[in-house]
């Protein structure tokens, strides 16, 4: 006796569109892509495929979707006519009765596309669509998670290091998105040495939105990694009660800060040196053994640059033109004022504003840019001042 062979039936629509709105609920779950998002870009993408495929259809594609129904249709809407001219758009009297038996001329007839008809191009359109619709959603998310980080620290681990170049790809983590930033050799301290695995604090400079996505860039020679640093050691600088006024930085060497107090019983160096330089050390060993010399800010302009000259000794401060001042320090203090390779005098430039003229005393007086006796009067003040304390 022959077998009866029975013909397996396939998914009805409803249990497609089931299996699709829980696809959509898995992705959101997993990657926090929103499902109406998703929806309006497969709703695209099942237009543009459809189009892909027959010539001349213009906005009649309309595509039903009701999650809770378990419903996705979509939906050509045609003009009833008698002589077509547009297959896209218009369908005959003879077509139409064919879905409709009692549909006139003049109508609008709605008939169901189904999608599993589509040709392989269009399905490859489709396709495309939906992943691209993915990596956007993906890539807005990063930018929208980590736009809240520009202008602060972040801690990241090095995933790898390029033996070409000395480049690190960094992966940053904020909640519960991640990127991969890269930091590039500029980017870098000199004789600073990272291997894979490492954890490592980056200040975020920017983020840029490209084509490939959201790029973060990052620094560990910017002047706002100090900054952060001290923010994060320094309770008073939270509080706001001491504020940094300016940083000058040559990373891996030397940098030089300007603090004040809004407060007169507070001493702004001290607050950010801490007992016994506890919270300065902190910062030191997270530089790598970089100098930090604090300064206390002064609205004075002279005041200001002769404490950024630290630590030379500064005999008097004259301003010349704007932002322009000329310094005359002790004879035996020339070389520190000016420090090796002019580090010195080029950070505290850099820290004030102002475009410094340093000088000794001896220089001064030969060149007849002030009197002796008005240069050396300062000094003995000044010796005088040391006496009495």
């Amino acid at each position: 006796m022959a077998k009866r062979i029975s013909k397996k039936k396939g998914p009805t629509p409803e249990e497609d569109a089931q299996e699709f709105f829980l696809a959509l609920d898995l992705l959101e779950k997993e990657r926090g892509i929103k499902k109406e998002y998703m929806l309006e870009k497969i709703t695209q993408a099942l237009v543009s495929a459809y189009k892909r495929d027959h010539e001349g259809v213009e906005e009649n594609i309309v595509i039903q979707a009701d999650p809770d129904k378990n419903l996705l249709r979509m939906i050509i809407r045609r003009d009833v006519v008698e002589t077509v001219d547009n297959p896209g758009t218009e369908i005959s009297l003879e077509d139409a009765r064919k879905i409709l038996p009692r549909v006139q001329l003049g109508d609008v007839v709605s008939s169901e596309v189904k999608t599993k008809n589509f040709g392989r191009i269009a399905a490859q359109t489709a396709r495309q669509v939906i992943i691209q619709g993915i990596r956007e959603a993906e890539r807005n998310m990063v930018y929208e998670e980590f736009r809240h980080h520009e202008g602060q620290l972040l801690t990241g681990v090095v995933n790898r290091v390029d033996p070409n170049t000395g480049a690190l790809y960094i992966k940053l983590t904020s909640g519960k998105e991640f990127t991969e930033a890269l930091l590039t050799p500029g980017e870098q301290v000199k004789g600073e040495v990272f291997h894979e695995g490492d954890r490592i604090k980056v200040y975020v400079v920017e983020l840029k939105r490209e084509t490939r996505g959201t790029r973060v860039v990052i620094s560990r020679t910017h002047y706002g990694l100090v900054r952060k640093l001290f923010e994060l050691e320094v309770p008073e600088l939270q509080d706001g009660t001491v504020e940094i006024k300016s940083i000058a930085r040559e990373a891996g060497s030397r940098t030089k800060m300007a603090v004040r107090s809004f407060k007169s019983e507070i001493d702004p160096i001290g607050a950010c040196v801490g007992t016994r330089g506890q919270r300065v050390n902190v910062i030191v060993d997270e530089l790598h053994g970089e100098k930090v010399d604090i300064i206390k800010y002064s609205e004075d302009p002279a005041e200001y640059v002769a404490a950024a000259l630290a630590p030379a000794d500064v005999v008097s401060v004259t301003e010349l033109e704007e932002h322009s001042c000329r310094v005359i320090v002790p004879d035996d203090q020339l070389s520190l004022a000016i420090g090796k390779e002019g580090q010195n005098a080029r950070l505290a430039a850099k820290l004030t504003g102002y475009k410094i003229d340093i000088k000794s005393v001896s220089s001064a007086a030969q060149e007849g840019d002030v009197a002796v006796e008005a240069v050396q009067a300062p000094a003995e003040e000044l010796a005088d001042e040391a006496d009495a304390e």
